[in-house]
């Protein structure tokens, strides 16, 4: 259903939410739940404002609107990186309701502790590891299309945690990245695993994705976005987008704000 968003928003807009338990991983408030309209039901994820824990560096109750802007984002890139993801009311107050992605357990991983003389063919090196006992790893990610698109949409969103944990493989074939919730500050925060492809030429394609995006912000989306993010967000968006399309290259880390996740995966 994640490749048929208008069916799946109209789902998850008017559905009826049954809480069926919380996913204990989660630094939130995290619900499983599904959600049934007209006879049809799906798996979903509810995160209540009501869940979310305090950040020192993002104002309270935001991170829900935040999740929200960063799927409208993703869904103009066209792209499809974000499963479908609505703003409504639920059992536990209002909060964000995003389609569950079913992960395809048999999928590559996408991530690895590769020896510290490599990376292997295929793979682009991230950081050296501390393994333990005086030993060191060379931590990398596939050089896989998908991933570097995430990258391209991380960089606009200044996604400040993506995690190894928060991307999933889907049965469906596709890459969905989750957990948005701290995005869209107005310093640079970009914190990521996905530094391989720092300081190269973005993907082809990307700088048309962009100038499109551009446009979007200055018009319907960018309207769209403006319950959610503060002006000077806002602006910093419009900015970050202008500068990858002036550029053409993936940013590289800020020298002020760490550059890698913690704990990365």
């Amino acid at each position: 259903m994640a490749a048929d968003p208008p069916t799946a928003l109209d789902l998850l807009e008017r559905g009826e939410l049954a809480v069926h338990g919380r996913i204990t991983t989660a630094s939130n408030g995290v619900l499983y739940c599904t959600v049934t309209l007209d006879g049809r039901t799906a798996p979903c994820v509810y995160k209540p404002v009501a869940g979310e824990r305090p950040l020192w560096d993002y104002p309270d109750g935001t991170l829900a609107g935040r999740e929200l802007a960063s799927y409208l984002v993703s869904a103009a890139t066209g792209w499809g990186l974000i499963p479908p993801t609505v703003l409504r009311e639920g059992p536990h107050g209002p909060g964000t309701v995003q389609l569950w992605v079913e992960p395809d357990e048999s999928a590559e991983d996408l991530i690895d502790l590769q020896d510290p003389a490599g990376p292997e063919p295929g793979w682009l090196p991230i950081v050296r590891a501390d393994v333990g006992g005086g030993r060191t790893a060379l931590l990398v990610h596939r050089e896989d299309e998908r991933l570097r698109r995430l990258a391209v949409l991380d960089a606009v969103l200044n996604n400040s945690d993506r995690k190894g944990g928060h991307w999933i493989s889907a049965v469906d074939g596709r890459l969905y990245g989750i957990d948005h919730g701290v995005t869209f500050a107005e310093p640079a925060k970009l914190r990521t695993l996905l530094w391989g492809w720092a300081g190269q030429p973005l993907p082809d394609g990307a700088v048309e994705v962009l100038t499109g995006l551009a446009e979007a912000l200055e018009g319907a989306l960018g309207e769209s976005l403006r319950p959610h993010l503060t002006p000077v967000e806002l602006a910093a968006a419009r900015a970050r987008v202008g500068e990858l399309r002036r550029t053409g290259k993936h940013p590289l880390p800020a020298p002020d704000w760490p550059s890698i996740p913690w704990p990365p995966v």
